[in-house]
């Protein structure tokens, strides 16, 4: 109980009871906007402080490794299982969600471990960064694939004399058993076909995001400057790096409220996969953090990134790469569900479990 006795956490729950009460506590957009941009201009501030201070060492080199490791296995087996209840469009869009990180977990995660008194390697930001876009390029590629497949499909079908060769893209999609015209299907968006975008294309976009390049640019000032950009950046990334925090869990809380509407609506099989699936994931971190001996503070990081769910930066991206999918099935189950869970259930649980596991 105690554990939960942070004001990070008690002000996330504040908002999210403004919000279920429906209180007309709201955050402007643009202070939201702000406080996105200063929580990940200061925790790649701190990372770089961070790797400036211990180099590439090979603990560090071995959290990295295993960082990447999760970010393509985890997709790729949530993938397989949601394909047996989802379409494969919206198992794609899912999997990259939950394949993906969630950088404001990861920040309430450091926090409290800082208010337990464990040291984690500020470099673990950067495992942060490596771990956004695989999933989303896995997602990007399953989706060109499915497409194509349809394409053939569609070729097959349709011979010289048939007229579905004067017949719009759109019908022959859907008479080959993608998105119905006018409707959702279990494709996910109403008769409309997405892009094929190449593997290339999706890094540029991944590494160039405004928020992947705010943090990873951070990050290398950080490394630049060293203990002396520390000291000078302390009151800006160190000092009001707390209360900072604690808005934006208020604005999230509110933001977790505003969908649980439509969690409510979601079946049964994707809400378990929505608490079980983050469990899972960290316990796979758990192992591979064990079996390689990584240190205590970045093990709990390693489990809170598995089990974490992007509610930003993958619908960002997948709405536009992935149209055939339904924005309301990935951003409500990561928002409504599993972005609840860990900030208030995962985080204690995950750092008691490593101190037990590791005898600290």
């Amino acid at each position: 109980m105690q554990s939960l006795l942070d004001p990070a956490i008690l002000f996330f729950a504040l908002g999210v009871f403004a919000g279920l009460v429906r209180s007309n506590l709201e955050m402007p957009a643009a202070i939201s906007k702000f406080l996105s941009i200063y929580l990940l201009m200061a925790l790649g501030l701190k990372g770089g402080f961070a790797l400036a201070a211990s180099g590439l060492t090979p603990s560090v080199a071995s959290s990295l490794g295993l960082a990447v490791l999760l970010a393509v296995v985890v997709p790729l087996v949530g993938y397989a299982l949601l394909r047996r209840v989802l379409s494969g469009f919206n198992a794609a869009a899912v999997a990259a969600t939950y394949g993906s990180v969630s950088a404001v977990t990861f920040v309430t995660a450091t926090q409290y471990l800082e208010s337990q008194h464990i040291a984690y390697g500020g470099y673990m930001a950067a495992a942060m960064a490596l771990m956004e876009s695989p999933a989303i390029i896995l997602a990007v590629m399953l989706a060109n694939a499915m497409r194509q497949r349809q394409s053939v499909a569609q070729s097959l079908a349709v011979t010289p004399s048939s007229p579905l060769l004067r017949v719009s893209p759109v019908v022959a999609m859907a008479s080959a058993g993608g998105p119905a015209l006018g409707g959702a299907s279990a494709g996910g968006a109403p008769g409309k076909p997405g892009p094929h975008l190449s593997v290339g294309k999706i890094l540029h976009e991944s590494f160039t995001d405004g928020t992947q390049l705010l943090l990873l640019g951070a990050m290398v000032i950080g490394m630049v400057t060293g203990d002396a950009g520390k000291a000078a950046m302390q009151p800006f990334s160190g000092d009001l790096f707390k209360g900072m925090l604690c808005l934006f869990l208020l604005d999230m809380g509110l933001s977790t409220a505003r969908n649980l509407p439509a969690v409510r609506k979601q079946s049964p099989w994707l809400l378990a996969y929505a608490v079980l699936g983050p469990l899972t994931h960290a316990s796979l971190a758990l192992a591979l953090a064990w079996l390689l001996q990584v240190p205590t503070g970045d093990a709990v990081l390693l489990m809170v990134l598995a089990a974490s769910a992007s509610y930003i930066a993958v619908p960002a991206v997948v709405r536009y790469a992935i149209p055939e999918a339904d924005p309301s099935l990935y951003v409500s189950l990561s928002l409504g569900v599993t972005f609840p869970l860990n900030i208030l259930v995962g985080i204690p649980l995950y750092t008691q479990i490593v101190q037990r596991v590791w005898g600290g």
